[in-house]
């Protein structure tokens, strides 16, 4: 989270990069029910479950870049695309550990991160500042995630490709967990500064 902002370059909603970020958004229920069908009497689903994450990453892509490209920066999508992150990590978190493919504690890391940031954001509101921006070590986070848990949901199999998959994702999820955390510490840090600064000012 810079003080300096990216600009908002539109005030228009129905531009290609929002209407990819609530496709996106749409598909997050979507994604939660084909990965819990087997716990509830039905058949597996994890082939779709996964064609859905991939999308979803293809379309976080291209909605960041088409916006740029585009000059289709709004304040919409702004909110959008980093809801539209932390609602698919959620979801995951959720399916991946009610499947128990995920232990609750790396569940409980990434949540308690996400509380943290919910504090941060209260904090900043209080003095009058807008939510932080997503910042490199964010993107890189919510990048291994997005890698790590299909590979984990692949895992959740046998024979060579499954075995595969679960060091790849173990490996993802690692770096993630970490530089996940590591970018909330830099919020920290930076929301005291904004705060010490308006103290001082005041």
């Amino acid at each position: 989270m810079e003080v300096q902002e990216t600009r908002v370059q539109t005030d228009r909603v129905l531009t290609i990069p929002n209407i990819l970020s609530m496709a996106r958004l749409l598909g997050v229920p979507l994604f939660l029910w084909l990965i819990l069908r087997p716990e509830f009497g039905g058949p597996n689903s994890d082939g779709w479950a996964l064609l859905v994450l991939m999308l979803s990453g293809i379309s976080d892509y291209l909605d960041g870049k088409l916006a740029r490209r585009w000059n289709q920066i709004s304040q919409l999508g702004r909110l959008l695309d980093p809801a539209a992150d932390r609602l698919y990590i959620l979801s995951t978190l959720l399916g991946l550990t009610w499947r128990g493919i995920l232990p609750w504690w790396v569940t409980a890391v990434l949540l308690s991160r996400d509380l943290m940031m919910l504090v941060m954001v209260g904090i900043l509101r209080r003095h009058g500042y807008p939510p932080p921006q997503v910042n490199f070590l964010g993107k890189a986070a919510t990048f291994n995630l997005m890698y790590a848990f299909p590979l984990l949901l692949l895992s959740d199999g046998t024979g060579w490709l499954s075995s595969l998959a679960a060091v790849f994702g173990w490996a993802f999820a690692g770096w993630g967990m970490t530089l996940y955390w590591w970018a909330g510490i830099l919020y920290v840090v930076q929301v005291r500064q904004l705060v010490r600064l308006d103290a001082t000012a005041d």
